[in-house]
């Protein structure tokens, strides 16, 4: 026994019986290990199956950029999974870097899967008494879980670090399982800590694994035990234990609530709990918790040490303490109260977190739940399912309940946590489908069912246990003809299969393998761009594909990417100033951009001193049309052009690289930031490059190479046909995919090629018909996807 073993005593120490059913002989069953690396096994294939083959939209470029790189992505910066993440690419598994991310999330969701398995069977003991139905229905529960429709497309691209999370939840849940029913004794305090260094660690990555913490609480409560130690001393050394692991994991939480005073109240609760264990001689176990989380939570130091290494991606700076507790408690997205109405404006005007706004975000989570079970089928078809299972999963909680209410009460708990609590808690807005009537401002932008992965996961341990359930009603049917219990589970072991029901319902829209439109929009967009250019985007998805392709792929380095949304932060207008010019390759250029010298500019990318920068307002009022001028041009900011009267600081950036830059380095803007530049009054100068377009000194006029064409403006018809039918990945964007393009908030990206070829279909057709013919192709193709309804480009008479 080891001196901590010898040192840190046990509540309960020589008097609790083991809790796992005895098997035959009286030998206690282990657990199914081997199964479970099956059930881990054959998770794992099925998204390697189904695995993304390079980044995809949203965060996953972002993320993956950051591995790569070493860097910080967007609050709270999540170090574990960056440190995790960067060694795990650093092993060739396959070729692609970002697959090799992609395969980090199958990894640890099949991990996961094969957990849940555990836990099932293990509870699964308490009314099931013949191994084999019980590790069958243990199966069907995970195989719910592995292949709910959020869980398995999170698994098959790192587009979040939520697969992360997920693990640390399974594995923490594990632990706290085998700590039950561990003898008390040796090695029985080394699972708590082991839980609480696990704990500090997942916090690390993100807050979502600390709400396991709970479940430990519960069962780690005396009163609810059933086996309760003799003496006095033990039953408060075994309260200490309960106190010491409840005011450790306030200290862990306090950090997510975003606020110092929770922190500092968590700090007095610990104070008090030591002191307590002191008292009850058990002071040992309270400092080694402590230090087990200090250790856990060390990884944070990653945060300030390399943001002062300025790695290309650096989101929120934390070089000083003021700066790393702004990511820590994501002060970057002023996320609203709880307590507020986050479709209002903050203030004594704000209507409040409501009864009415709740029940509108438990039916954004019942839609989401209604996705998880088949998504590839009709909405009617997706609701009965999700009726099905959710009947299932509530019968499952029912036995549970009535076989061993006090891991039943955990499983609650839990549950409740990941749904009820965690949906008031985020407070969302509208649900991106949801209430068309309301303002697009009043919406999410985009899909939250990730934020509850974990509910979906966890409730296949609940459906498991409903199916076993029902093999044991259909079992006691067959009582009079087969009098052994454990021979009359058998009978109803069919019913399990309807777990496979998952796993053919989503097996297309929970799939994204074959899908590369974000790496190739990425690499399209950044060819679209003349040499050392300045590119001005709009948000995540035509930004941090960008990222991805320049550092991880090394495409267009030489491109200078100017984002609107982020160019509102002080960090990131220091990190533009501070980037360096990377020198164009023209090896790997487009045809176009070669045959000619193109001298790298030297400087910054604005002549601001420091001072200036830091001294620059959020906002600027502007209330009345203004004359400005930028360099070889003038401009007329009107307020009525804008649509409100003032300019924000990341308009002041682009204005000020236009003063600075323009004549020196080109200047663009992507089609995706939609009619920014033409509010400045530019529309005369910006001459279209296929999905960009370049800000000219002087007004375009129409010409043979430069045309005006509806709904793209003064198009560079030489260099756009060069680009779309040359460069650009049209095939990919245009390949049928089997339920179209399923993500809705992203679909502009796909819409973008399909219109950009549309609308180039007229202008070719009396001089390349051929092309102008590929062009509509692969626009219809496009529009199939999208659900885009167009009319075929009518044929010009001839001439």
């Amino acid at each position: 026994m080891s001196t901590l073993q010898s040192t840190v005593r046990s509540p309960d120490r020589g008097v609790r019986p083991p809790t796992v059913p005895l098997a035959v002989g009286g030998a206690v069953e282990a657990p199914p290990y081997l199964m479970a690396a099956g059930v881990a096994a054959g998770a794992l294939l099925l998204y390697i199956l189904t695995l993304a083959p390079t980044t995809q939209f949203w965060d996953t470029s972002e993320y993956i950029a950051a591995a790569y790189t070493l860097g910080i992505p967007h609050p709270p910066g999540n170090p574990l999974f960056v440190i995790m993440a960067h060694v795990w690419g650093l092993i060739p598994f396959v070729a692609g870097y970002a697959q090799r991310i992609n395969l980090f999330a199958a990894v640890t969701s099949a991990i996961s899967a094969g957990c849940w398995f555990l836990i099932g069977e293990r509870w699964l003991r308490s009314f099931v008494p013949a191994r084999w139905p019980r590790r069958l229905a243990a199966l069907a529960g995970a195989i719910v879980a592995a292949t709910a429709f959020t869980v398995w497309n999170q698994s098959v691209v790192n587009e979040k670090v939520y697969t992360l999370s997920l693990l640390s939840i399974a594995l923490i849940l594990w632990l706290i399982v085998r700590w039950d029913d561990q003898p008390a004794g040796e090695a029985h305090d080394h699972y708590l800590l082991l839980i609480i260094y696990l704990l500090a660690l997942t916090a690390t990555n993100h807050m979502m694994g600390v709400l396991v913490g709970p479940v430990v609480i519960i069962l780690l409560f005396p009163p609810l035990k059933k086996q309760r130690p003799l003496s006095d001393p033990e039953r408060t050394l075994e309260w200490s234990q309960l106190v010491v692991f409840s005011s450790v994991w306030a200290l862990l939480l306090s950090l997510g609530l975003e606020r110092w005073e929770f922190v500092a109240v968590a700090g007095v609760m610990f104070a008090a709990a030591l002191v307590y264990a002191y008292t009850a001689g058990n002071a040992l176990f309270a400092v080694a918790a402590l230090g087990v989380a200090v250790v856990g939570l060390s990884v944070y130091t990653y945060l300030p040490i390399r943001a002062g290494f300025y790695p290309p991606i650096n989101e929120g700076e934390p070089t000083n303490w003021e700066a790393l507790w702004a990511v820590l408690s994501r002060q970057q997205y002023g996320k609203p109260s709880i307590f507020d109405n986050p479709t209002q404006a903050p203030g004594l005007g704000n209507s409040g977190h409501t009864l009415a706004l709740y029940w509108d975000q438990l039916v954004n989570y019942w839609q989401y739940f209604t996705w998880q079970f088949g998504h590839d089928w009709s909405e009617r078809a997706q609701r009965i399912v999700a009726a099905l299972f959710a009947f299932i999963g509530v019968g499952g909680a029912v036995r549970h309940w009535r076989a061993d209410k006090r891991t039943a009460l955990a499983m609650t708990f839990l549950v409740f946590t990941f749904t009820f609590a965690l949906v008031f808690y985020l407070n969302f807005k509208y649900g991106y489908s949801l209430h068309p009537e309301a303002a697009v401002a009043q919406h999410e932008v985009r899909q939250r069912d990730y934020f509850f992965i974990c509910s979906f996961a966890i409730w296949g341990i609940w459906v498991g246990m409903g199916l076993a359930a029902g093999v044991e009603w259909i079992g006691e049917w067959f009582r009079e003809r087969q009098p052994r219990e454990e021979r009359r589970w058998v009978y109803g072991t069919p019913l399990l299969a309807l777990a496979l029901i998952p796993l053919f319902g989503n097996r297309l829209t929970a799939s994204r393998k074959g899908e590369t439109l974000a790496r190739d929009f990425a690499s399209d967009l950044l060819q679209s761009v003349e040499p050392y250019g300045v590119l001005v985007t709009a948000g995540d998805n035509d930004t941090f594909p960008l990222w991805y392709a320049q550092e991880v792929e090394g495409i267009r380095r030489d491109v200078t990417i100017v984002n609107l949304s982020l160019a509102n932060t002080d960090w990131y207008v220091r990190q533009l100033q501070r980037r360096p010019v990377e020198p164009f390759d023209t090896a790997s250029a487009p045809a176009i951009y070669r045959g000619r010298s193109w001298p790298m500019p030297a400087g910054k990318l604005m002549t601001f001193s420091d001072e200036q920068l830091n001294a620059l307002e959020q906002f600027y009022i502007l209330d009345q049309a203004r004359i400005a001028h930028l360099g070889p041009i003038d401009i007329t900011l009107d307020p009525q052009m804008l649509g409100h009267p003032y300019l924000e600081r990341a308009d002041i950036i682009v204005l000020q690289v236009i003063k600075d830059q323009l004549g020196k380095r080109p200047i663009y803007f992507s089609r995706t930031v939609g009619l920014y530049g033409d509010q400045f009054g530019l529309t005369s100068r910006l001459e279209g490059h296929g999905f960009a377009r370049a800000l000219r000194q002087h007004e375009l006029q129409q010409s043979d190479s430069i045309k005006a064409i509806q709904s793209l403006g003064y198009v560079n018809v030489p260099r756009t046909t060069t680009l779309l039918f040359d460069v650009y990945h049209a095939d990919a964007a245009a390949r049928q995919r089997p339920r179209g393009w399923v993500d809705e908030p992203s679909k502009g990206i796909l819409d973008l090629y399909g219109l950009t070829y549309y609308t180039m279909a007229p202008e070719l057709q009396a001089s390349q018909s051929a092309l102008s013919a590929r062009a509509q192709q692969i626009a219809q193709s496009v529009f199939r996807n999208t659900r885009l309804p167009v009319q075929p480009v009518p044929e010009r008479p001839a001439p």
